[in-house]
């Protein structure tokens, strides 16, 4: 039998044309993706992918638009150049990564000195607050107490708190003007 006889018999889930059909493509579709994937074993792999698709969607084969052979080896093609499309990415992925791995760490460098750099200058603002504004806004900001908890901390009215947060949260950002 011919392919495309072969093929539409095996769109009818016909294991025993899929297998005559396979002795009569195999190397061809192979012989096709060796030219274009190059290697050995890549292409052992995409010519079994190819020809468990073409048992999987034997069905969608056209007579009326070509013969089997060309729709089988324009599988393969494709499934070929996809493979190859595929690890060109995957190196050009790995060569990315390669370069950014060996780059110096400038950038971390400099955002270490840049952080530091602000902290000191926090530092500085909250050296200018009254004590109690100082002690509020390091309870809120840098130990995470909410404000009722400050007031608590502090033993004084949440209200006094709340009146000495804003007023150094004020001052602070007036001091922090600068670095933005």
């Amino acid at each position: 039998m011919e392919a495309d006889e072969l093929l539409l018999l095996v769109a009818g889930g016909n294991q025993t044309a899929f297998e005559e059909l396979y002795g009569l493509v195999s190397g061809p579709v192979f012989g096709l993706v060796r030219r274009v994937v190059r290697d050995l074993a890549q292409s052992e792999e995409v010519a079994q992918e190819v020809l468990l698709e073409l048992w999987r969607s034997a069905a969608k084969f056209d007579p009326g638009r070509g013969s089997a052979m060309s729709w089988i080896l324009t599988l393969a093609h494709r499934r070929a150049v996809d493979r190859v499309r595929s690890a060109r990415a995957a190196g050009e992925r790995e060569q990315r990564e390669a370069l950014r791995a060996n780059q110096p760490a400038f950038d971390q460098v400099t955002e270490e000195v840049e952080a530091g750099l602000e902290r000191e200058w926090v530092r500085r603002c909250l050296d200018r607050l009254t004590v109690l504004q100082r002690q509020s806004v390091t309870l809120a900001y840098y130990e995470g107490y909410t404000y009722r908890e400050v007031a608590e901390q502090l033993s004084l009215p949440l209200g006094t708190v709340k009146t000495r947060m804003r007023d150094g949260l004020t001052r602070m950002r007036e001091c922090l003007g600068g670095v933005a």
